[in-house]
């Protein structure tokens, strides 16, 4: 598919070199409906990654979409602060309801920015106030935002370099088969701890995602999670995890962390919370952490009621009786067979390895090139598709949860085909 370079003209001339999923995708965009956006001229592409997970429920949602319009009809309030809305006690008592409450996790609420960096500011904010130190344990290929605390605790080295300061405070730890299963787990990191001589500062609190989105669709596996919680408690760490890509259903359950059976002493979560789209995120936390003074932590626009509006109702929509996570884990075994199909019957010759869970996937190439190659000409097939990993050589499957078992397999043989063409 092309589009007439005279279309992307005013981006090119006034925009600046910052941005980046453009490049990759030279259409104009004008419309969404599911798992589908259409362009100015036309064109169709099936939607394979989600708004980077923000769209857990598809585009313009048709549920979402009415409670926004009735609400917006109606003259809601649009900006709040942290003042108390209805529309804001509406989205906490069903938060409360549907997620906390049958899940018995202990959470207090807390509303930083809408933006998921943000969420995990407050989040490392909170661990050092509440333990007094200053060091926080992350690790390798760890992606947490782009805002300087949050970079801190990043692996990615491009995206550290555009810091343009030390980043401190920050100390890397090998994330689940890092040595691909030749070190026993935490071998070094509880060393380091039970050291005196190994010159780490004693940390406030390990922050870890249950799955690498950005650092290449690595899984932990259960038994690593709760061995590093076991860890925390043991040695005074609190343990945060980053749920704003994998949370809200994108790995099963409503948190990626419930598989584990864990619970988080801090939990982040942004993108799909508002099910729309809409910024919006939460820091949550257990009960005696809140040791917040008032306004020690605040923002403009955490008050985006119209975000309540949609993720209260994509919440009693999609998570009251638990279909939503038995439709996702049925999709992600769908996705699972047929990448594997492409990398071990289709195409061997790719050398491609596939991993994920629920509805996030992988296909790892050789190389960067290739990746970005077969992310291409999906593009040019009809198929919106990113990159992921280090060096770029994850191509990520990220649907909506919402899509169906049809746009599903006709996506994957986008895939499959863009895969062939480019070997």
């Amino acid at each position: 598919m092309t589009t007439n370079p005279h279309a992307l003209s005013v981006f090119e001339r006034l925009e600046s070199e910052v941005r980046s999923y453009c490049r990759g995708w030279p259409a104009v965009f004008d419309r969404a409906q599911g798992a589908r956006l259409t362009d100015e001229d036309g064109h169709s592409y099936l939607d394979f990654f989600a708004g980077a997970g923000s769209l857990n429920y598809g585009h313009n949602n048709p549920v979402l979409k009415r409670a926004l319009i009735d609400y917006i009809e109606r003259d809601g309030i649009t900006h709040g602060l942290d003042m108390a809305t209805t529309a804001k006690r509406a989205f906490l008592e069903t938060f409360e309801n549907v997620i906390l409450r049958p899940r018995d996790l202990p959470y207090k609420v807390m509303f930083p920015g809408p933006t998921g960096t943000n969420a995990v500011e407050s989040a490392l904010k909170l661990a050092r106030k509440v333990k007094g130190r200053e060091s926080v344990v992350s690790f390798t290929n760890a992606f947490h935002g782009m805002s300087l605390g949050s970079l801190a605790v990043t692996g990615n080295a491009f995206k550290r370099a555009g810091a343009g300061i030390p980043l401190v405070h920050g100390t890397p730890m090998p994330f689940d088969n890092y040595f691909d299963g030749t070190v026993p787990d935490f071998l070094w990191f509880e060393r380091l701890l039970e050291d005196q001589g190994s010159g780490l500062n004693k940390p406030a609190a390990v922050i870890v995602e249950t799955v690498q989105g950005e650092g290449g669709i690595n899984v932990a596996r259960a038994e690593w999670l709760r061995a590093l919680q076991d860890l925390c408690h043991r040695q005074d760490m609190l343990l945060i995890v980053d749920d704003i890509q994998m949370g809200c259903g994108r790995t099963g359950g409503f948190f990626s962390f419930e598989e584990a059976g864990i619970v988080p002493d801090i939990v982040t979560l942004s993108k799909s919370i508002s099910g729309y789209g809409l910024p919006m995120s939460l820091c949550l936390f257990k009960g005696e952490l809140d040791i917040w003074e008032p306004g020690e932590h605040n923002g403009t626009f955490r008050g985006n009621n119209p975000a309540f509006v949609t993720a209260a109702a994509a919440l009693d929509a999609y998570w009251a009786d638990g279909q939503m996570e038995k439709q996702t884990l049925a999709r992600g075994e769908q996705v699972e067979q047929t990448l594997l199909a492409i990398c071990a019957e289709e195409h061997p010759e790719t050398e491609a390895r596939v991993r994920g869970r629920g509805l996030v996937w992988g296909m790892q190439f050789p190389d960067g090139s290739r990746a970005a190659a077969v992310c291409a000409r999906a593009f040019e097939l009809g198929l919106l598709l990113e990159t992921s990993g280090p060096e770029g050589e994850v191509a990520k499957v990220l649907p909506p949860l919402t899509i169906t078992s049809e746009e599903l397999d006709e996506g994957l043989q986008i895939l499959s085909k863009a895969v062939r063409e480019t070997g």
